[in-house]
């Protein structure tokens, strides 16, 4: 076991739509332009959130989600990626006390602040009240005795009222009030239907990013928030070892405009096991790079279904690839594009890889959400029957060929329902799994491309 210190907050909110990712972006700005080391995470599954760190910070933003992962392996992978840096800041998800279901905490970003022993910020939305913002915050006091809330900060509301309502909520709740936010169009961050828009969609975003910053260093007490981060306990953690996969395998991953979902920690984890990771665009690049496997997660192929679908010998690649056997992982996005065709945001369809038989298409409203459980319905070459996959789906596009491999089965139990193709080297469907949840996943998925690397230099030897 190991004891060390980790400055750290926690950024909370109310409700979703409260400014959090807004807020903490700027904190994290601010706290870059101070010279700082800064690592940030995101509580839950999100994956728009951590780009938006990201692209604050310089380098990689992870997820904390207790869903996903057990408190020890949680809190390994915050010290894991939290060494070496001054602070980290935490963003949690919809508001405080909001779980994997409408009457339960688990997994909220209340639960990884106990976890964690991490001070909490709460955001308070303050447009349009004023001492009614006092039984708000005293409700979220009350409601659970050992909440972390350390101090609030009001967003959304004018410095006049800031100046009466600020000495009212300390002398009241002996809570500190850290700041204010004041209601400015150009810093807020736009939503899109599948949460925020990612940062290349949002126009001159380092300029945004530090007026955001900068309104904050006037308005908020971002020393304090330093302050505060410091008198965060020390963590107990245990380091976790990996399972390695000899061989060396390379991993060819898709990462551009269109496909940019990937969870930090399952990179990581690739990485750690023994593989090379190379990036490829499914749109820029002719086919996809010399590999032993290939990945293709999550994004928005279909706002860019046009250009995808003009780029024939990157998908005549990646379907000759995975007809040949490549060991292939697709996960929503990604499967969208391994289908015969797919229809984009304004209705066309247009033809894609023809890996999957059948077509995606647009709903009208979200087709699975949530937190689920995956079974293999027979031990694969991927998961045994006797094993458990965590994942997350949120998607409004289905598919006439879901697949039926798997049984997916809501968090809360409720419901299941077939999907996943995992025959002939492929683990492709619409859930995003994480792969701590189930190791053994990405170890024979590594296992399977060592193999597939073995069979083609032999081949070509032959010939």
């Amino acid at each position: 076991m190991r004891i060390e210190e980790f400055p750290r907050i926690l950024i909370g909110a109310t409700s979703s739509g409260s400014g959090k990712t807004t807020i903490t972006c700027g904190i994290l700005q601010a706290l870059i332009n101070r010279k700082m080391a800064v690592s940030s995470f995101k509580c839950g599954p999100d994956y728009i959130d951590p780009m938006f760190h990201s692209n604050v910070i310089g380098t990689s933003s992870s997820n904390l989600d207790l869903f996903f992962s057990e408190p020890e392996t949680m809190k390994y992978l915050f010290t894991k990626s939290a060494k070496g840096t001054d602070i980290s800041i935490i963003e949690g998800v919809m508001g405080y006390y909001d779980g994997i279901s409408a009457t339960s905490s688990r997994a909220s970003a209340y639960e990884v602040s106990v976890i964690l022993d991490t001070p909490t910020i709460l955001i308070i939305d303050s447009k349009g009240a004023s001492t009614s913002i006092i039984a708000t915050i005293l409700g979220f006091l009350e409601y659970k005795k050992d909440n972390k809330i350390k101090g609030v900060i009001l967003n959304r509301m004018s410095e006049k009222v800031y100046q009466h309502i600020k000495d009212v909520i300390e002398d009241t709740l002996k809570i500190k009030v850290l700041g204010y936010v004041p209601s400015i169009s150009d810093i807020a961050i736009e939503s899109r239907h599948l949460g925020l828009v990612t940062p290349d969609g949002v126009s001159d975003i380092q300029n945004k990013l530090n007026l955001i910053a900068e309104v904050l260093e006037k308005t908020v007490d971002i020393d304090k928030i330093i302050e505060i981060s410091k008198n965060a306990s020390p963590i107990t953690y245990q380091n976790q070892s990996v399972c390695k996969v000899k061989g060396s395998p390379i991993i060819a991953v898709a990462k551009d405009e269109a496909f940019c979902f990937m969870y930090h920690d399952n990179i990581d984890l690739l990485k750690d096991m023994g593989a090379r990771i190379v990036y490829f665009s499914p749109i820029h690049d002719e086919c996809i790079p010399n590999a032993d496997g290939l990945i293709l997660y999550g994004g928005y192929p279909e706002l860019y279904a046009s250009e995808l679908s003009k780029n024939r010998s990157m998908m005549q690649s990646i379907k000759t690839a995975v007809s040949e056997g490549m060991p292939c992982i697709a996960e929503c996005g990604g499967f969208m594009y391994l289908h015969d065709e797919m229809e984009d945001a304004s209705g066309i369809f247009y033809p894609m890889c023809s890996v999957i038989p059948g077509r995606s298409y647009k709903t009208k409203k979200l087709v699975r959400f949530g937190y689920v459980d995956l079974k293999s319905k027979q031990d694969s070459w991927i998961l045994k029957t006797n094993e458990t996959a965590k994942a997350h789906e949120f998607h409004y596009w289905e598919s006439s060929n879901c697949g039926n491999d798997f049984t997916s089965t809501r968090a809360s139990g409720d419901e299941s329902w077939d999907c996943i193709h995992s025959k002939n080297m492929m683990l492709v469907g619409y859930p995003h799994i994480f792969y701590r949840s189930c190791p053994n996943i990405a170890k024979r998925f590594l296992e399977a491309c060592v193999n597939y690397k073995a069979l083609r230099e032999k081949y070509l030897k032959q010939e």
